[in-house]
């Protein structure tokens, strides 16, 4: 088994040395590149940056998931006007109450890389997409992992004083560790109305589906989602969002590859 994750590091590494050939899908649960506004009037380097902290405490009859955090970001490598090169990064730490008050019992990590194309009012990309998740404080010899080639297709509609960011993705998993997923789609919907310069509310609703492989399993296509609702304070260099919502996610704990549902209420600092 280290030789299967060592092979996919390997290949998420070489897939950052052939970016302009390689990409992928993201899932729903993870952050995605917002986006893009207006391009810019010539090519450019380090063209945009989103940064996000977040934490949400969940509510769920179960002492490994108590709270849910994330740190991470994503930027424009290259803006080349007709489209974009861009790198996101993840880290999610899911937190219990099992060993202690607070005990960090996972640790998730994602990196991806895109390269899109600006066709009008739409951008579409092709994405290469690697996830590797661990347990802390717990054995764990066997190493979860996959990786997944993909498109995914962007669009932000503005009507009257109301914004939807609007996201479609679909790959397939080209390799993975001790996961049984075979391909993934997504669809990520983001509704924003400001109420004042300084104040904006805001509904976010995220779907996912995963293709089985009916070889390693016998469940069928598994689906998870995430909806919650909120508020934008807008600072003068961030943003604070505060927000409360449902979620049902499959796989929660890497190992029981049991479905966990929850209610939660959150915070998420963000730049502007």
């Amino acid at each position: 088994m280290p030789d299967a994750v060592g092979s996919l590091i390997g290949r998420a590494a070489a897939a950052a040395c052939l970016l302009p050939i390689l990409a992928s899908s993201a899932l729903a649960q993870q952050p995605h590149p917002a986006p893009s506004e207006q391009p810019p009037a010539s090519p450019q380097f380090l063209a945009h940056y989103n940064m996000h902290f977040a934490a949400a405490a969940l509510s769920i009859d179960d002492p490994r998931f108590s709270w849910d955090t994330r740190w991470g970001g994503d930027f424009d490598l290259a803006d080349y006007v007709v489209g974009r090169l861009n790198v996101l990064a993840d880290y999610e730490a899911v937190l219990g109450d099992e060993l202690r008050k607070f005990d960090p019992n996972q640790g998730n990590y994602t990196l991806e890389f895109s390269l899109s194309a600006r066709t009008g009012p739409a951008e579409f990309a092709a994405v290469f997409h690697h996830v590797s998740r661990h347990l802390s404080d717990r054995a764990k010899k066997i190493p979860i992992a996959w990786n997944v080639l993909g498109v995914r297709a962007l669009r932000r509609i503005e009507a009257a004083r109301t914004t939807f960011d609007i996201q479609g993705s679909a790959g397939r998993v080209t390799e993975h560790a001790s996961v049984d997923y075979v391909w993934t789609a997504d669809l990520d919907v983001v509704i924003r109305r400001p109420v004042t310069p300084h104040f904006t509310v805001f509904v976010h609703g995220l779907g996912e589906l995963f293709g089985i492989d009916s070889q390693m399993s016998s469940r069928g296509a598994q689906k998870d989602g995430r909806v919650e609702a909120g508020i934008r304070l807008l600072g003068g260099a961030a943003a604070l969002e505060l927000f409360a919502g449902f979620e049902r996610r499959i796989d929660a704990d890497p190992i029981d590859r049991q479905a966990q549902r929850w209610t939660l209420v959150g915070f998420r600092l963000v730049n502007q």
